[in-house]
């Protein structure tokens, strides 16, 4: 299982199946979507308080590493 796995989940029942952080209803691209428009995690975790910071910086984290790899 990789950590990614414990950060993200697809629930049917949740959104359609959209990827959202693990025990939240926030869709992961949502944290996307802030930095590509230029805003910060702050910013991001302050508009989304569901979401704990080390699952925000850990799928960056990962992503960053799965791009690298790829």
């Amino acid at each position: 299982m990789s950590v990614t796995s414990s950060i993200v989940k697809s629930d049917p029942a949740i959104l359609g199946g959209t990827p959202c952080f693990a025990g939240t209803r926030v869709p992961i691209k949502t944290l996307f979507d802030y930095i590509e428009g230029g805003d910060t995690i702050d910013t991001f975790l302050d508009q989304f308080p569901s979401v704990r910071r080390e699952q925000a910086v850990q799928l960056l984290e990962d992503s960053q590493r799965a791009l690298l790899a790829a």
